[in-house]
């Protein structure tokens, strides 16, 4: 019987990776194995799913200066979607042993300032500052387009044996999603929930909506995505090309409207339509947003009580609830992923991500 080090493999010196060295210009390079610190692991990358924030790093750079330095500098690593197994671990590290699976969330945060130890990590006042404990991986530290990633442990979640690695790629996107479910207060059983947009975080806002017992209108214009929202459970599917969501969802309601609503497409029409669309004293998470400023009704927002929220990331715990709902076959990652590629192909899956081609959803990366 293998040990858990002979399973995992002698660590090497060296490693493959794909770095940033211009807008649109990722290329392989060779990067010394990074070396867990005192509360670190070294994550053996398994797996890593494609985000739309891959693509917008790719082509616009990092939300924040790593350190001080520019972005594309020929050094940086992005990729924050990933499961593996557990390489090494830091001398202070008893919470994970060599060889253990795990699903890794994105934020750390400093640990230190006041929202922070509040929970919301994701909204880090030291937010990119190594100096004072901040973390990201794939923003703010090296990613998982490489063979390996060194990880803070607090970001490191025991991955059960039956999720497979890439489907648990999709954990960090149930995270993000239930996050916002949070934020809008939590979601109570017979709740209607109107999700805005099939991309990967509006059909996991579907999946995880009908777990937790929500009624959910789903609302799109790429028809091969609302059948897939469809296999997740959506009680109600609307193409936004044939009806008009706000007068479909009304309609669906009694005249109501949602009791919560899930704006996932980032459209410039959409706040204003998810406004229309909301039971008055309803709420609203922007999980997505336009590039440009949006004008948005404020006087229909203050007359009908209707609250407004925006969401950054997985915060607060979410990515555990994620785990646990698809370790329990409430979700899946399956239905989502619609493309796997070597690490070699890098480029070409980046390419099929962002172009959709074969109607691509996630696209999974592995070693």
């Amino acid at each position: 019987m293998l040990t858990a080090e002979a399973a995992v493999g002698k660590i090497p010196e060296a490693m493959r990776a794909w770095a940033l060295f211009g807008p649109g210009d990722i290329r392989p390079v060779r990067k010394p194995v990074p070396r867990p610190g005192e509360a670190e692991v070294l994550v053996k990358v398994e797996a890593v799913a494609i985000c739309g924030t891959d693509l917008e790093i790719l082509r616009h750079g990092l939300p924040a200066l790593v350190d001080g330095k520019p972005p594309f500098d020929g050094r940086h690593v992005i990729g924050h979607e990933y499961a593996g197994t557990v390489a090494a671990v830091g001398p202070a590290v008893d919470e994970f042993r060599v060889g253990d699976r795990v699903v890794v969330e994105v934020h750390a945060g400093c640990g230190r300032c006041e929202r922070c130890r509040h929970g919301m990590y994701t909204s880090c006042l030291n937010y990119s500052s190594r100096a004072k404990g901040h973390r990201a991986n794939g923003f703010t530290t090296d990613g998982a387009f490489a063979e390996y990633a060194v990880n803070h442990v607090n970001t490191l979640f025991r991955l059960p044996d039956h999720i497979p690695f890439d489907e648990a790629t999709l954990i960090v996107t149930a995270g993000t999603a239930l996050y916002g479910l949070d934020v809008l207060g939590g979601l109570i059983a017979g709740d209607t929930l109107l999700v805005m947009g099939p991309g990967p975080i509006g059909l996991m806002a579907v999946a995880c909506g009908k777990a937790l017992g929500a009624r959910v209108i789903l609302t799109g214009t790429r028809e091969s995505r609302l059948g897939v929202g469809r296999q997740l459970g959506a009680d109600e599917i609307v193409n936004a090309r044939e009806q008009d969501p706000v007068e479909a969802t009304r309609a669906m309601t009694g005249g109501a409207g949602a009791d919560l609503v899930m704006e996932c497409s980032g459209a410039p029409s959409a706040l204003n339509q998810a406004l229309y669309a909301t039971k008055r004293g309803g709420r609203i998470c922007l999980a997505a947003f336009s590039r440009e400023p949006v004008a948005f009704d404020a006087a229909h927002m203050v007359r009908n009580n209707i609250y407004l929220y925006g969401i950054r990331g997985e915060g607060q715990g979410a990515v555990r609830r994620g785990l646990a709902l698809m370790a329990q076959g409430r979700i899946s990652g399956r239905p989502f992923i619609t493309h796997r590629f070597t690490l070699d192909e890098l480029p070409e899956a980046l390419r099929t991500a962002e172009q959709r081609l074969g109607d691509a959803i996630k696209v999974v990366v592995v070693p």
